[in-house]
């Protein structure tokens, strides 16, 4: 890992552990075990790490999501395990980059350009999900409603589902944070395509 890379990773950990506001750039620094001036050779500021880090959960959020956009149509059992690898894939990202979806997930005790970006990503990211909703839609996969509402209902579920498996909290007698990826996957997308198919 590269000194730049390290000095992300710590700064991901720091803001998630003791939030953005109270993690100073001396914690970051003495952590990474560098010198200040090392670290404004890498970045200008601790909003300019932060800012970074969430484009960087965007770029990944947005890819994985694309590898669900559908170039052909298929039966709904296909669709089913398409959806299933889909969101197996974003819960194995999420737990590879725990910090960073804390990070936007849960929000950014910060500034104003901060919480703005962790806004427009979460969109990105619900703008993706309707992306592929319509893509399936113009393949009659899935019946014409409204596609904005299903991606919006789509990522509160995934958000939902998510925050609790990785961040908590969990209620008694619930098992969600001892489910694999795979498992949380195949009962969201069975959760998903009961709404979205209306049966």
């Amino acid at each position: 890992m590269d000194r730049r890379e390290q000095i992300l990773e710590i700064s991901q950990q720091l803001f998630a552990s003791l939030g953005y506001h109270k993690t100073k750039i001396s914690d970051i620094v003495r952590e990474a075990g560098i010198a200040q001036g090392t670290f404004y050779w890498h970045f200008k500021s601790k909003e300019a790490i932060a800012l970074e880090i969430i484009q960087q959960g965007r770029n990944g959020l947005l890819e994985v999501v694309a590898h669900g956009h559908r170039k052909f149509s298929g039966t709904v059992k296909d669709v089913v395990n398409s959806s299933e690898k889909l969101f197996e894939e974003l819960f194995d990202f999420s737990a590879s980059n725990r910090y960073m979806m804390e990070m936007i997930f849960k929000g950014i005790d910060g500034e104003e350009s901060l919480k703005q970006v962790i806004i427009e990503t979460r969109l990105k990211v619900e703008e993706a999900f309707q992306n592929n909703i319509k893509r399936a839609m113009e393949l009659n996969i899935l019946p014409e409603r409204d596609p904005g509402l299903q991606a919006a209902l789509l990522m509160s579920l995934f958000e939902g589902i998510l925050s609790r498996w990785l961040f908590g909290p969990v209620s008694e007698g619930s098992h969600i944070r001892n489910k694999t990826t795979a498992e949380l996957a195949k009962e969201m997308v069975r959760f998903e395509f009961f709404g979205l198919l209306g049966t």
